[in-house]
């Protein structure tokens, strides 16, 4: 019986991943990737439907937001950010997520990479989750499998995040196996940058409380500036980005002794 248990589970998790990468999927690719019949495609579609991964649609699925994202619809700060780069946020979030083992305690930072990141961890196992972003903890608000600790302090509403000596105080209360960093920026020399200096400070204390350090960020923010740095490049010891960087682009990175994934 466990066994069968695990290769449904195992296949779910094909599904999802597959989904994930592309944001949308029909019932055929399913048949196609798993080898499956259609009905069984279809009722592996309802099951991630009834745990809240996905919305079924005509011949197949597509990914699903939380409904506090309604009221943002057209503000165009984090939609618009969501959208842009959104297939290489997809490809990095998959591969970051597969750092993540069952049973491990997570912190990420605020932004759009890393709530990718978040849609990715819904099928692991007794996480415990760590952060100072809103729309992270409505992300895994149903997710049973999945202990969420929210941190206090002050709405930066825009970005979701909460900031200041509340925030602070409460993420040193914890340590973290993997903090997923996100950034406005990246520089080779500075590290992680971001536009807020109060989120910037939180992030720092986020970083320094994790065991592992994973940078997630597209190859659009390793030519971008921001006025405020997160943390050294010294701290990081995994760097996610797409295949969209150059060997030039990552150079700078590993000649730190950083890990680069080109997803």
């Amino acid at each position: 019986m466990k066994r069968a248990e695990s290769v449904v589970d195992s296949r779910l998790d094909q599904v999802l991943k597959a989904l994930r990468r592309n944001g949308v999927i029909t019932v055929e690719e399913i048949c196609e990737q798993t080898g499956v019949s259609v009905a069984t495609a279809r009722r592996d579609l309802q099951t991630l439907e009834e745990r809240g991964l996905l919305r079924r649609n005509h011949g197949g699925a597509q990914l699903v937001e939380p409904m506090i994202y309604e009221a943002f619809r057209h503000d165009s700060t984090f939609d618009q950010q969501m959208k842009t780069h959104s297939d290489e946020k997809r490809r990095i979030a998959a591969a970051a997520a597969e750092l993540v083992k069952d049973g491990e305690t997570i912190a990420l930072t605020p932004g759009t990479t890393t709530t990718e990141v978040v849609r990715n961890l819904r099928n692991r196992r007794n996480l415990t989750v760590i952060t100072n972003t809103v729309n992270v903890a409505m992300e895994l608000s149903r997710q049973k499998n999945v202990n969420v600790f929210v941190t206090g302090g002050h709405l930066r509403g825009d970005w979701f995040s909460l900031i200041g000596a509340t925030a602070s105080r409460a993420i040193r209360e914890f340590y973290s196996d993997i903090v997923f960093i996100g950034a406005n920026a990246i520089d080779p020399v500075q590290g992680p940058m971001c536009y807020n200096p109060e989120e910037a400070y939180v992030n720092r204390v986020m970083v320094n409380h994790a065991r592992q350090r994973i940078l997630v960020a597209d190859h659009s923010k390793l030519r971008a500036t921001a006025p405020h740095r997160i943390c050294s490049l010294r701290w990081i010891n995994v760097f996610v980005t797409d295949s969209g960087a150059t060997e030039d682009d990552i150079a700078p990175y590993v000649k730190c002794g950083i890990e680069v994934i080109r997803a």
